[in-house]
């Protein structure tokens, strides 16, 4: 699995149809978490891949919400990306703007982590820390069920990427809390460096 392009020219693509500082933030979450994902789940000679998907799996979201994985592909081959990588990120939106199913693990993953990113994210918002180094698995439960809680981030996405996945649902926050833990110091310099 080759990336096809590398980080730089992923954050030029990305950059380029991308200036809200929200959508930037979640675009290197995602490619911190898929990055995570990549070696814990044994895929690390692909974390490239999985990480650039991460990093441009919302390129169209900005410009073009209403057309969100119709427009990604166009974005994608114009910037580089092959077909491989363009059915993955397209496969994040399957059954919500995409009829690309996910196929292989990593796009699962992505498919489970990208929703709950958002989750998670809004959870350490509202800590005394502004972090999700200290988040515990029952305070982000907490949050999950409350439905007015981060009411974009949709719960039945969430679930049903742990069941394409076969994992609990504690399971799949669980290691997604542990992979924001591993990025966020690097995205918050990132941030600032922008």
């Amino acid at each position: 699995m080759e990336a096809c392009i590398n980080r730089e020219q992923a954050l030029r693509a990305l950059r380029e149809y991308n200036q809200e500082p929200f959508h930037i933030q979640h675009a290197l979450t995602v490619e911190g978490v898929m990055r995570w994902y990549a070696q814990e789940l044994g895929y690390g000679e692909n974390a490239d891949f999985w990480a650039t998907v991460g990093l441009l799996h919302d390129i169209d979201f900005e410009k073009w919400p209403e057309e969100h994985c119709k427009k990604a592909p166009e974005l994608l081959e114009k910037a580089g990306c092959g077909p491989e990588f363009i059915h993955a990120v397209c496969s994040h939106g399957y059954g919500l703007c995409s009829d690309v199913a996910p196929e292989h693990e990593m796009e699962k993953v992505l498919f489970a982590a990208d929703e709950l990113t958002g989750l998670i994210g809004a959870a350490a918002r509202m800590r005394p820390s502004k972090s999700c180094q200290d988040m515990e698995l029952s305070s982000l439960k907490k949050k999950f069920k409350d439905k007015k809680f981060a009411a974009g981030c949709s719960r039945d996405v969430i679930r049903q990427g742990a069941e394409q996945l076969g994992w609990e649902l504690d399971t799949l926050m669980e290691k997604t809390i542990l992979a924001m833990r591993s990025c966020e110091d690097s995205i918050n310099r990132e941030m600032e460096a922008l």
